[in-house]
């Protein structure tokens, strides 16, 4: 049931996007150089690496370490970087790993692949069993603000209380957590 909800998401959500996509990569494109998508290298089920794709709002010349341990996060920031960030809209392509099946809708968020702290802990818990999600119940508890041994534990609950009704929950916080643009630091 998981599966084929996150099929008909993608295909509901590529309807509703579509354009939206257009905009923001002709945008991405034409105000700074290098590719339209960052293809990040992050860990998925059972910790195996995919590479997931995301608008590019950092320049290209930025670490590939998580935003939060950059010195100075903004100096790396695209001109419209922040607000992709904001909007979630950097998020968007990341529907292409939800159809080939490397994410879910619903899941704790895929560490990078050099977040050594976060994967050891999930994989303690057990939560490298499930795929990472766009969303999560850890997201729509804190996000970026969450230290991560407390996003772990809300990665936990999530593994013992999956299930569609809380997809769908999750999913609908997620939606008033982008409109107001809760938790996101850059």
């Amino acid at each position: 049931m998981k599966r084929l909800f996150d099929l008909v998401f993608v295909l509901f959500s590529l309807c509703i996007f579509f354009i939206p996509l257009l905009l923001v990569a002709v945008f991405v494109r034409l105000t700074s150089p290098g590719p339209v998508l960052y293809w990040s290298d992050r860990v998925g089920k059972h910790n195996k690496i995919f590479k997931m794709p995301k608008f590019r709002t950092m320049r290209v010349d930025t670490p590939a370490v998580a935003t939060h341990l950059l010195a100075d996060p903004v100096r790396f920031l695209t001109p419209p970087g922040s607000f992709l960030r904001k909007s979630s809209l950097d998020e968007l392509p990341q529907l292409w790993s939800i159809f080939t099946g490397d994410m879910s809708v619903v899941g704790p968020r895929p560490a990078l692949f050099n977040q050594e702290d976060l994967i050891s802990l999930r994989t303690q818990q057990g939560v490298d069993a499930i795929p990472p999600g766009l969303t999560g119940w850890a997201q729509v508890n804190g996000r970026d603000e969450l230290p991560i041994p407390d996003k772990v534990k809300l990665d936990v609950e999530y593994l013992h209380r999956k299930s569609f009704f809380f997809d769908l929950q999750i999913v609908l916080m997620t939606l008033v957590k982008v409109l107001r643009r809760d938790g996101i630091k850059h």
